[in-house]
């Protein structure tokens, strides 16, 4: 979303209000007096509850729950946003009614806000990262952390839970998503939704839909055929929507087919609301509502940060018949409804400092799960620390931290920024793109996990310095970074300042170079050939260094495989480049505070998304979506497969190497010709430990909607009947194991 500037100066009267009114607002967040309605009735269902408050409230009260606050340094603000917990948005409680205060703050990552300074949060590593994990488990573990984070801070809703699909690998935001395949994706945001809503918060799902670039975002037309966005971008948010119930959906700043996002009846009204049946309200992206009458017909419950939309303009609007009231009853009960239920308005949760050791723990355990060992030529690891004498660490500031992506879903570095920006937190352009590193340093873990190595760093800026200290060392770890951000895409998917030619002159000193990339996307790798291990860090957060010597030394096992493909080159890519209107380059606010003529941004690659451009293509990617190496080795056999309605497959995996590992072991579907789909899709996986020698049976039950196709004729799913072939391996490019299955057809 929009990311905030801070606002230094504060006035001294604002400053003191809000410390009188907190302590009474910890206590009870819509403030100090509870009501004796008949909607104080725990035993009432969530339904019940919310329509004897609604009876109960006047138009102007109902008016107040569906708009923003306003936001400090952009225009008036409402002046019970002295309350505010200075978070991401605001919306004032109904004392009378008993209504909480609704604080909301950014948190795909950790309770942040676009690196403003703050209150401490731990810095969990990306959500690309997470997704490299493929552990469903572990992506609750890491939403109950954001989820109590945000609760200990005083907040009540997460702005978090990020999951358009990467069809676009330069995407400035693709590290707050969750990869490039839906049911992958899907799966792993309702985990994680699940995770923060059980501390008591409420969870967010966003970008609705088909937000899958960051040039132009705010006048990009997504151009995409309804099968095609069926079958990608919603599906991930409908297995979000159904297995998660998130309580807030977060509607995109993109057009859809000529509509709004925030403003779109198919999106919102037909397929949301009606057919996935979702009962939690719509909230606008920030500053992405654009009309009063139609997006409130059209499926938007609340406008944020302001109320230029839905404050005064919905009340005449409302008063003269423009918009039913039924329309704004429906909005009110959606969010009411969702305080009772998630818990807010019965249990607000007390304030206190989050568990850092906590935090420490699901961080570093989620990095070591999600990094991806892509190369180990002749074993150059894990390293030997009884037999290294010396290591040359070089580049990518790792002598100080590790890198983040930018934007609002930037967490505040605890201790300040590890490697200072020149680009000021408080400029509105530079909060975007600002770099931050944690302070989590890979040559200081390094060093604590073999403390008899010598172990030297060059930054890497001197060529020829980083070339002599390489060629002294036994072995040579090369670090190189590719910072994304919001507001902005990557024009290539090569490293930027010259770090290519940093790797080449290092390899050409040390035979035993090893390169570890920190990046929010696919990077192009020239010198792959020319290294004896790769290592895919992602951006790793706030024990990223540990969660790496630790990996590196082999005190724990490789079990990340690739949530996205790594191309060869960037002409492998779908498009040439990333959709963009005509004539300049947009900027990352282009579009925001001003009307600007919408731009086509054609998806034109159809089901082709992500692997399944490559397979349809037959292009050969440089490491292909699934892939993962292990120090150790895993073998497949015993495939077995049932059909008829749907399919169920069972297989074994066993571990044939001399160390304990996990597998995350994959199926893929073929579908009949008369589909007319890509050569395969995921469906189904399961991460799996298993001890030197060990075999354990993965059994699968497929559900029907992996199995099917959109019928947009229809406009339903439809299983085609025929022969279908299911596979199964270590990632999408290696299946060695096949059968075929008949299928009946039917209609979901």
């Amino acid at each position: 979303m929009f990311a905030r500037k801070k606002i230094a100066e504060v006035v001294a009267a604002a400053v003191i209000a809000i410390a009188a009114v907190q302590c009474c607002y910890a206590q009870f967040p819509g403030g100090p007096k509870k009501p004796t309605g008949p909607w104080m009735d725990k035993t009432l269902t969530p339904d019940q509850r919310a329509e004897l408050v609604l009876k109960a409230m006047t138009l102007e009260e109902k008016i107040q729950l569906v708009h923003g606050s306003g936001m400090p340094g952009l225009g008036p603000t409402d002046p019970a946003a002295v309350r505010s917990n200075g978070g991401g948005g605001f919306v004032p409680g109904i004392e009378r009614l008993g209504l909480p205060d609704l604080n909301m703050n950014d948190s795909s990552v950790g309770s942040g806000g676009g690196a403003r300074k703050g209150r401490y949060s731990t810095a969990m590593p990306s959500f690309l990262a997470l997704a490299s994990s493929w552990n469903t488990s572990l992506a609750r573990d890491f939403g109950a952390l954001v989820g109590r984070e945000l609760a200990d801070q005083g907040y009540n809703i997460s702005l978090g839970g990020g999951v358009d699909i990467a069809r676009e690998a330069r995407n400035g935001r693709n590290f707050e998503y969750l990869g490039e395949d839906p049911i992958l994706a899907g799966n792993l945001v309702a985990q994680w939704i699940q995770g923060a809503q059980s501390q008591g918060v409420i969870g967010d799902i966003k970008h609705y839909a088909v937000n899958d670039q960051e040039t132009g975002r705010y006048f990009a037309n997504a151009i995409i055929d309804k099968r095609v966005m069926r079958e990608t971008d919603l599906l991930a948010f409908e297995i979000g929507v159904k297995q998660g119930k998130p309580g807030m959906l977060m509607c995109s700043y993109n057009l859809i087919n000529g509509d709004w996002g925030c403003e779109n009846d198919y999106t919102l009204n037909q397929v949301l609301k009606k057919e996935w049946g979702f009962q939690g309200w719509v909230v606008s992206d920030w500053f992405a509502t654009h009309t009063t009458v139609k997006a409130a017909l059209a499926g938007l419950d609340m406008e944020q940060p302001t109320s230029r939309y839905f404050g005064a303009a919905l009340k005449k609007a409302i008063e003269g018949g423009q918009v039913p009231v039924e329309r704004l009853d429906d909005m009110v009960r959606r969010i009411v409804r969702t305080e009772f239920a998630s818990g807010i308005f019965d249990n607000p949760q007390p304030t206190q400092a989050p568990d850092v050791l906590r935090g420490f723990k699901v961080a570093q355990r989620t990095a070591e799960e999600s990094m991806v060992l892509l190369k180990n030529d002749k074993a150059q690891l894990p390293l030997n620390a009884a037999a290294l004498k010396s290591i040359a660490i070089i580049g990518g500031h790792a002598d100080a931290g590790v890198l983040s992506g930018g934007g609002s879903a930037q967490v505040d570095p605890a201790g300040g920024n590890a490697v200072p920006d020149p680009k000021s937190a408080h400029d509105l352009l530079a909060v975007f793109s600002q770099v931050i590193f944690h302070r989590s340093s890979p040559l200081n873990a390094i060093r604590d996990t073999a403390p008899a190595i010598k172990v030297s760093y060059e930054p890497g800026t001197d060529l020829d310095a980083a070339a002599a200290s390489a060629k002294k060392a036994d072995v040579a770890i090369v670090f190189v970074t590719q910072h994304t951000h919001e507001g902005g895409d990557l024009e290539t998917l090569s490293l930027p300042d010259g770090q290519d030619a940093l790797v080449q002159k290092v390899a050409a000193a040390n035979p035993h170079t090893i390169v570890v990339i920190e990046s929010g996307d696919p990077v192009l790798m020239p010198w792959a050939k020319n290294v004896t291990a790769i290592v895919e860090a992602w951006y790793p957060g706030i024990r990223g260094g540990e969660a790496l010597a630790s990996l590196l030394f082999g005190k724990t096992n490789f079990s990340g495989k690739l949530a996205i493909t790594f191309p060869a080159s960037d002409s492998d890519l779908p498009h040439a480049s990333v959709p963009a209107p005509p004539g300049k380059k947009p900027g990352p606010i282009d579009g925001l505070l001003g009307p600007k003529p919408p731009f086509p941004a054609v998806y034109d690659e159809g089901l082709k998304v992500g692997y399944k451009w490559f397979d349809a293509e037959k292009k050969k990617p440089a490491y292909p979506f699934g892939f993962g190496l292990s120090y150790t080795s895993f073998a497949y056999s015993d495939l077995k497969t049932t059909g008829g309605a749907t399919a169920e497959v069972s297989f074994s995996v066993r571990n044939t190497g001399k160390r304990a590992g996990q597998e995350v072991a994959q199926v893929y579907l073929s579908l009949p010709p008369s589909a007319g789909e890509p050569p395969k899709r995921l469906i189904g996986w399961e991460k799996v430990e298993l001890n030197p020698g060990e075999s354990k049976t993965v059994t699968l039950k497929i559900d029907p909607l992996y199995l099917s196709i959109f019928d947009a004729a229809t406009d339903r799913w439809t299983i085609v009947p025929g022969e279908y072939k299911i596979k199964a391996g270590p990632s999408s490019a290696s299946l060695p194991l096949i059968a075929t299955v008949t299928l009946k057809g039917s209609s979901l």
